[in-house]
């Protein structure tokens, strides 16, 4: 399947190398801003549903961080002592 843009996208890439500096960096902005228009915000639920997993993922890690890190520290204190 062909994407309907590509082309034009195709040759606008050919044709970088003869532009200015300030053509590529309008081009490359103007692009940008193409794309944060596509961009669609997260409802406020999907936000906040987001922002608690990360939350809890990231308390997990931490957790599981913190045990390895004390279970380690005993296991070296035990081999090679205080």
């Amino acid at each position: 399947m062909t994407d309907v843009g590509s082309s034009s996208r195709a040759s606008t890439r050919r044709g970088d190398k003869g532009m200015s500096p300030v053509a590529r960096l309008r081009l490359f902005i103007k692009q940008i801003l193409d794309e944060l228009r596509k961009v669609v915000p997260p409802t406020r639920s999907e936000l906040l549903n987001y922002t608690a997993v990360v939350i809890v993922f990231v308390t997990f890690m931490m957790a599981m961080t913190a045990t390895l890190d004390f279970g380690f520290s005993k296991l070296v204190a035990l081999v090679f002592g205080n």
